[in-house]
């Protein structure tokens, strides 16, 4: 379990290191007139990841749940796959790139590195994430119920970027 919860902070230090790069983009988007959309989902989308890692903690603690390799390892795989794919995202979208919806009016959609194959694959890797973390430890309670929690904050997200980006898109 020691190593679980290393792998928690791990992940939980990552979403630091994003917080502080989509602090420094959101600076600089505000700065060339980007606008904010859908703040209000802002804090429910914090409080849901905040939760998984917390619940991926205590769950496999006050449930007794075993390491199960024939099922951690590959969900630890996918957790490291999730990880490539959402740093692939930050470094292709660059100071476009962050946990809010800040759209620069004009600027146009990018269509490099992962956003060639998907319109948003940075949820793709949230997705991903926040089904495997948990089941790393045979979390399942905590990976079904974020799975459900987070494909309803998904359809409200995706909704509103994919609003965003259409009333900014260049003529």
């Amino acid at each position: 379990m020691q190593w679980y919860a290393l792998l928690v902070l791990a992940v939980a230090l990552e979403r630091g290191a994003e917080l502080v790069v989509a602090r420094r983009n959101a600076a600089w988007t505000l700065a060339r007139a980007g606008v904010e959309h859908g703040r209000g989902h802002y804090p429910v989308m914090v409080a849901l990841h905040t939760g998984l890692l917390a619940c991926c903690l205590l769950e496999p603690v006050l449930a007794d749940r075993p390491f199960l390799p024939a099922v951690g390892w590959p969900m630890l795989a996918l957790v490291v796959l999730a990880q490539g794919l959402r740093w692939w995202c930050v470094t292709t979208l660059g100071r476009y790139w962050n946990t809010r919806v800040i759209v620069v009016p004009g600027a146009r959609l990018v269509g490099a590195g992962p956003y060639r194959f998907l319109r948003h694959p940075n949820y793709v890797a949230v997705v991903v994430e926040v089904a495997a973390l948990p089941l790393v430890h045979s979390a399942w309670l905590t990976a079904t119920a974020f799975t459900v929690a987070n494909a309803a904050l998904l359809t409200v997200r995706v909704r509103c970027e994919n609003t965003a980006l259409a009333q900014a898109e260049p003529a």
